[in-house]
């Protein structure tokens, strides 16, 4: 027979093959090679527990009556470590019984012998149409999350075009890369956009934050453990690193991770192999590394809190993503999207949220980035029944921007002889203007004159609408630090 190797872009099925006929276990170990498939034959149930414990399989096939374990068992283990994984039993004692039991279990397929070779390699091209499937499924579910913006950069400034630029480049490639910028701008989202671009965009991202899982859980949750490892480890659990494997692993806020494990992590980078918790049969795992952080790590590792080779390792290729201060021109985008996302039925043309509104948005610093914009705006749409979202939905620390900053009283007593030492200070102080405070003056007065339109006297004043934001929240944050 020819064998049906598998085509260019399909990697080879991982079979697990056990049956305790030792000529179908020789005829298995040549032919499912043949067939364009990686196999590990076992001569009982008993290795085959041991196999799936230090590797993950696509597809398990196993004989019904096996001396010890059986295919049951294997089966049930299976299903309770790695629920992708598609069974399929091989019996020459079929019974309603055994079938039924084996429908309870999610067999995918029940043959009985004696059978052709023929027909288990129908079964396993099933098995593999099924999973193709599955994973079109699965990129066709993260098209539509993008297209809801779980993995969709919001914005059209120039700082954010530069990151998308990066992200495209480095999608295509298997590179580390390390994710850098403050808490709330978006690191998974970018970490998201890679996976999604690359290769194995058809595969699992699995996303872990280092910071939010306890100490003693961490080296767990990564590489899983065995039966009894510790108190609690009531059954084998299979880790993060498994389920990401042919996938993405995201790492975030990797500069929490406690410095013992960074040690398992960078051996587990070096070799693709991976230990659970308790035993010392090494598991291979295929996983592209994505980390994220907005922690200094070369002063980390300058202090001993980081291993710096660690660092070297995942900072093949480095991406900050800019704090939305440094990207305001996209706060109405952002705006926008945030309130669709919350009233998914809004018309195209409806007015979503006032200029008043949107402007004390666009005074705001945001400590907090995006994820502080997007709470905000949930805020709003729940005290807002109807749009546009209005200043009075916006919460109270929103209060203060409403009105108009303290404006200096000035003094000016000029004369003909020395018109620059004549100018008197700032509220009777006495002292010289300072440039800064004519600026203030100047942006005021503008402000008057054109009844609090902030466009117009920014075009009036010849500078960007931008700067005048930042200038009068320089203003208000003078009024705030200046005595009683």
């Amino acid at each position: 027979m020819e064998p049906n190797t598998v085509k260019p872009s399909q990697r080879p099925m991982r079979i697990l093959f056990a049956d305790d006929e030792p000529s179908i276990q020789e005829l298995m170990r040549i032919e499912l090679p043949r067939l364009g498939h990686e196999a590990t034959v076992c001569p009982d149930g008993t290795t085959a527990l041991a196999a799936l414990d230090r590797t993950a399989y696509d597809c398990v096939v196993v004989d019904l009556d096996m001396p010890g374990v059986g295919g049951m068992g294997v089966i049930a283990r299976v299903r309770a470590t790695a629920p992708d994984t598609e069974a399929v039993i091989i019996t020459g004692k079929s019974s309603v019984e055994t079938a039924i039991e084996a429908v309870r279990q999610g067999v995918f397929e029940y043959l009985t012998k004696p059978c052709r070779l023929a027909d288990i390699q129908a079964v396993l091209e099933r098995v593999r149409n099924k999973r193709e499937l599955t994973s079109r499924l699965r990129a066709l579910e993260r098209r539509v999350r993008q297209a809801e913006g779980s993995s969709h950069l919001v914005g059209g400034s120039a700082v954010l075009q530069s990151v998308r630029r990066l992200i495209d480049r480095v999608a295509r490639s298997e590179a580390a890369v390390l994710v850098r910028g403050e808490t709330g701008t978006g690191k998974e989202i970018v970490a998201r956009a890679i996976h999604d671009g690359s290769s194995r965009a058809d595969q699992p991202l699995v996303a872990v934050n280092c910071g939010a899982l306890p100490e003693h859980l961490v080296e767990s949750e990564l590489f899983g453990h065995r039966k009894g490892a510790f108190t609690g480890a009531d059954e084998h659990r299979a880790g993060l690193f498994e389920v990401a494997d042919g996938g993405t692993l995201f790492l975030d806020e990797i500069g929490e991770l406690p410095r013992a494990l960074q040690s398992r992590l960078l051996r587990v980078l070096e070799s693709g192999e991976i230990r659970r918790v308790g035993d010392n049969h090494p598991i291979n795992v295929d996983v592209r590394l994505v980390c994220a952080t907005h922690r200094p790590l070369e002063e980390m590792a300058r202090a001993g809190e980081f291993r710096e080779d660690l660092l070297f390792r995942i900072n093949t290729f480095e991406i900050a993503v800019p704090p939305l201060r440094d990207r305001r021109d996209d706060i109405p985008a952002l705006v926008d999207h945030f309130i669709r996302r919350g009233r998914p039925q809004t018309p195209p043309q409806a007015v979503l949220i006032t200029v008043e509104a949107l402007e004390l948005l666009m005074a705001h610093v945001w400590p907090g980035n995006i994820r502080e914009l997007a709470n905000v705006i949930e805020y709003a749409l729940v005290l807002c029944d109807e749009l546009p979202i209005l200043p009075e939905h916006l919460p109270t620390r929103f209060v203060g921007l409403q009105q108009s900053p303290p404006r200096p009283t000035i003094q000016v007593q000029a004369t003909a002889a020395d018109p620059i030492d004549s100018i008197a200070g700032v509220e009777g102080i006495g002292r010289p203007q300072t440039l800064r405070e004519l600026e203030i003056e100047a942006i005021l007065q503008g402000l008057e004159r054109n009844a609090g339109n902030k466009p117009r006297t920014a075009e009036e004043l010849g500078i960007s609408l931008k700067t005048l934001y930042n200038k009068l929240h320089q203003v208000q944050g003078t009024a705030l630090e200046k005595p009683a």
